[in-house]
């Protein structure tokens, strides 16, 4: 078959166009996509340092390398050129942010613990899944739209975690508290962060529903485990589960074990509603309060589906239907106590 070179040249045209357009040819967005590459690995690596420094451990190439998955020569030659922008100190032994290196940082903090907030808080994406969507979003916002994201939350101080969120200057929320495995037998205290790294371990956490803001009581610690009361369940943790807990003693704290929740009403019965608990977030949250299940509203059951699950309950004259585990999150005044 015969080609025409006009048509050989009407090709290799087309082709210029498409590879070499300064806007929207395949080598501009090449480089694009590879500048864009260098300066999320940039900013992931300014963030690994600043944890470090927040955590008291030392941060080094090899520490670098372990978090991004780099190769050592490659953590170096990252190293090197953070240090040539004035992002970070580095003598040879341990990896310093400098002054326009925190606040780099302090930034794309603030922009990942503003996005898990939200995801929290409005939306319906599993909690195991927040990190990993935080990743991602902590680089594609603006400081305009982060302002904006945290006028929306209501300017949040922490995340759904319990780690403060930084603020548009860099200042950071005081979070005063200790780790859980340093309480003692018989000590109530409240939960105020739950490490959500490694995952593997977060997930357990997660499955054990304990939330920052959950108030549980040590029955007993020792050097292997510790054996914890909450919500009317009896939890037995590790020493390095305990170890991602972070809490604060409450010397009058009212222990949930002793109350009774919705789920326990049976037809005809009615409670008041005292809180909601911390587990219970985001839309799920909403939905409950939207209903009217608040503190200090009363609500009977009314009946329940063939199979037990859902029950009917009726609030402020209304009927609606809650399965049993959302009624395990409505805790009741325990009324007996109270005459």
């Amino acid at each position: 078959m015969n080609i025409s070179w006009d048509i050989v040249l009407l090709i290799c045209a087309l082709l210029a166009v498409v590879l070499f357009v300064p806007r929207s040819g395949i080598l501009a967005r090449l480089r694009r996509d590879s500048r864009e590459a260098i300066r999320i690995l940039r900013e992931d690596a300014l963030k690994h340092v600043y944890h470090c420094e927040y955590s008291g451990i030392a941060c080094t190439p090899d520490s670098l390398a372990g978090a991004l998955g780099l190769k050592r020569n490659a953590a170096v030659t990252l190293t090197e050129e953070l240090g040539e922008r004035r992002l970070i100190s580095y003598g040879g032994t341990e990896i310093t942010l400098t002054d326009a290196g925190r606040a780099y940082a302090l930034s794309i903090v603030r922009l990942h613990r503003l996005w898990e907030r939200y995801l929290s808080d409005e939306t319906t994406v599993q909690e195991l899944r927040w990190h990993e969507e935080a990743e991602k979003q902590e680089h594609r916002l603006s400081d305009e739209e982060a302002r904006a994201l945290a006028k929306r939350l209501g300017q949040p101080l922490f995340d759904p975690h319990g780690d403060p969120i930084p603020g548009p200057g860099g200042t950071v929320p005081e979070q005063k508290g200790k780790l859980l495995r340093a309480f003692s037998g018989g000590e109530v205290v409240r939960i105020l962060h739950v490490e959500d790294e490694p995952a593997e371990v977060y997930a357990k956490l997660v499955a054990l529903r304990l939330f920052p803001g959950t108030t549980v009581r040590i029955t007993e610690s020792t050097a292997e485990k510790m054996i914890i009361e909450t919500e009317g369940r009896v939890i037995e943790l590790t020493i390095g589960l305990a170890a991602n807990i972070t809490a604060r003693r409450v010397p009058t704290a009212q222990l949930k074990a002793g109350q009774r929740t919705l789920a326990s009403l049976t037809p005809g019965s009615e409670g008041t509603v005292s809180e909601i608990s911390p587990g219970c977030r985001g839309l799920q949250r909403r939905r409950l309060m939207d209903l009217g299940v608040i503190p200090g509203t009363r609500i009977g059951a009314e009946m329940k589906a063939v199979g037990g699950d859902p029950t009917a309950y009726r609030v402020r004259g209304a009927v609606i239907a809650l399965r049993r585990r959302q009624a395990e999150q409505v805790f009741l005044k325990d009324e007996e106590k109270a005459k």
